[in-house]
């Protein structure tokens, strides 16, 4: 996975007084990391976004917490071809035709799953058809 120069510092940074979410990113970046090892990331204000040729996901830590939702959790954001038919996706919306972005909080480290590292996997291949 390509990290930028100073990409732990912007994670620690990102992640303030969150050590929870922290450990959740960190166990998704090693997952990612072994997955797909092509990655960029690129550490944001609002999210960390991951990158093939395009942009295909983000990780970042919910603005609008909805009441289901559990305290601490990571926010795994997905781009696909299709709605995700799953009660692990929380809001999905079409932004454009043909395109759905799908939100998948994240609670615990089982939930970095062999499921969700499909969905990353599914999300880069569509982005790369862009």
């Amino acid at each position: 996975m390509e990290h930028p120069e100073h990409y732990m510092d912007d994670v620690l940074r990102f992640f303030d007084g969150r050590p929870e979410e922290l450990a959740l990113y960190q166990t998704l970046e090693e997952r990612l990391a072994a997955a797909l090892p092509d990655t960029r990331v690129k550490v944001q204000r609002t999210q960390i976004s991951f990158y093939d040729k395009h942009l295909f996901a983000a990780a970042s830590l919910p603005l609008r917490r909805r009441r289901e939702w559990p305290e601490h959790c990571l926010l795994v954001t997905v781009g696909l071809a299709r709605p995700l038919d799953s009660p692990r996706a929380a809001v999905t919306v079409e932004p454009y035709p043909g395109r759905w972005t799908n939100h998948i909080p994240v609670a615990r480290q089982e939930e970095i799953d062999g499921e969700l590292l499909a969905w990353l996997a599914e999300a880069r291949d569509f982005a790369r058809s862009k």
